[in-house]
């Protein structure tokens, strides 16, 4: 490139064999792919048939695990129980449920310290915060057997019966979704434009995978969905990490997985460009300035026992600042009608703590700006409580997390 600019001069060649060979197959595979994409997908009704019931052994094991976990008490809980437990549940993931063992995994990590082992020496105060999350699990484990069992069982009466896209209960399942399904449902937006508001590598121990987690809002619409790209831990050398994106991604082609609030959302291609002040408006304007209607909208999320526990959400507030004083000092977000909600780190361990970060921002961010924030129902204190993730401005986004 170097020779060219400099104005030197090349002799034209034939193309050589190898390469033109490779460049054949590459549009040989292109005009496949797009043949079978158009081409009706036959369903194998024999091996469907054995998962299927396999995956309904699967949920009679979880069923029975469940049952023991219940009958055996939370305060009996202990490292051997957990244990023996996830060793069994290892049985989930060969019967084609991984959301099922990993939902499993969450239950037995709540008795566990940030390492992932069992951590006998909480405080009464903890152990009971425990206890009302592990009982929030079980009911989650419940409807999953119930809501599972069903829907299983209504797919191995008629093989024909797409996968249930009102909700997210094949993924629960493990249904892989492909792209080529994900259109047929009619799940594809086309030219959609989206700004990321925040992103977050965590490590998801009872899956045993890193998560990189990107939060977006489509600027058209207002709707708040997110990417994730899951890399086990024995293959996550070989897996690309996502990473924070500054730009507006254009992406002619948006595919939306079933979901609820927050769905994933996942693309094959997309043109990056710089960020306006326009966009930010747009992103100001999607967001809700009514707290009491909006937190009206999460309690009826949170009723579906499998929904979302920490939907994400854009607020418009009023203000930003602490109220009391001394230890029982909280910080609150009030709207424009004076209702608050309560700002908090406590049990969003994926995410790292950032309500200590708000201090030091500059107080014009502190006032008439949107937060993008992360719902929790406190079980103990029976209230809606949110973790700060970014605050979006005029001008620009600030992040808190990372």
């Amino acid at each position: 490139m170097y020779a060219f600019v400099q104005g030197k001069a090349f002799t034209v060649a034939d193309v050589p064999d190898d390469l033109a060979g490779k460049r054949e197959k590459l549009q040989e595979r292109a005009v496949n792919k797009k043949a079978a994409a158009s081409t009706p997908k036959k369903v194998d009704k024999s091996a469907l048939a054995k998962k299927i019931n396999a995956q309904l052994a699967g949920v009679d094991l979880l069923e029975k695990l469940t049952n023991d976990l219940i009958r055996s008490g939370m305060g009996n809980m202990n490292a051997k129980v957990a244990s023996q437990i996830e060793t069994q549940a290892k049985q989930l993931g060969n019967a084609y449920l991984p959301g099922a063992q990993s939902a499993l995994h969450r239950y037995t990590k709540l008795f566990s310290n940030r390492d992932g082992r069992f951590d006998a020496e909480l405080s009464a105060t903890q152990r009971e915060a425990v206890y009302s999350e592990a009982l929030d699990q079980l009911t989650r484990l419940h409807a999953l057997i119930k809501q599972g069992r069903a829907y299983l069982s209504a797919r191995l009466d008629d093989p024909e019966l797409k996968p249930e896209t009102g909700s997210a209960i094949a993924a629960w399942l493990g249904h892989a979704w492909q792209l080529a399904e994900l259109r047929e449902a009619g799940l594809m937006q086309p030219n959609v434009e989206l700004a990321q508001l925040a992103f977050n590598t965590y490590d998801d121990v009872a899956r045993a995978e890193h998560v990189d987690t990107g939060i977006w809002m489509n600027l058209a619409t207002g709707e708040i969905q997110q990417t994730q790209t899951f890399r086990p831990y024995k293959a996550a050398k070989f897996i690309k990490s996502d990473d924070s994106f500054f730009q507006i991604a254009q992406v002619p082609e948006l595919f939306v997985y079933p979901g609820d609030r927050n769905p994933r959302i996942r693309w094959e291609a997309m043109t990056p460009r710089p960020a306006t002040k326009k966009d930010f408006s747009a992103i100001r304007e999607h967001g809700s300035g009514d707290f009491a209607s909006l937190i009206k909208e999460i309690k009826n999320q949170l009723k579906a026992p499998l929904a979302d526990k920490c939907p994400v959400a854009a607020l418009n507030f009023a203000r930003i600042g602490s109220v009391g004083q001394g230890d029982a000092a909280v910080l609150v977000a009030e709207d424009a009608k004076g209702e608050r909600l309560v700002l908090t780190d406590t049990r969003q361990f994926e995410e790292p703590d950032c309500c200590h970060l708000l201090h030091l921002l500059p107080p014009k961010l502190l006032k008439g700006q949107t937060l993008v924030a992360r719902f929790h129902h406190d079980l103990d204190a029976r209230t809606l409580r949110i973790k700060p993730l970014s605050i979006v401005a005029a001008d620009e986004i600030v992040r808190l997390t990372y």
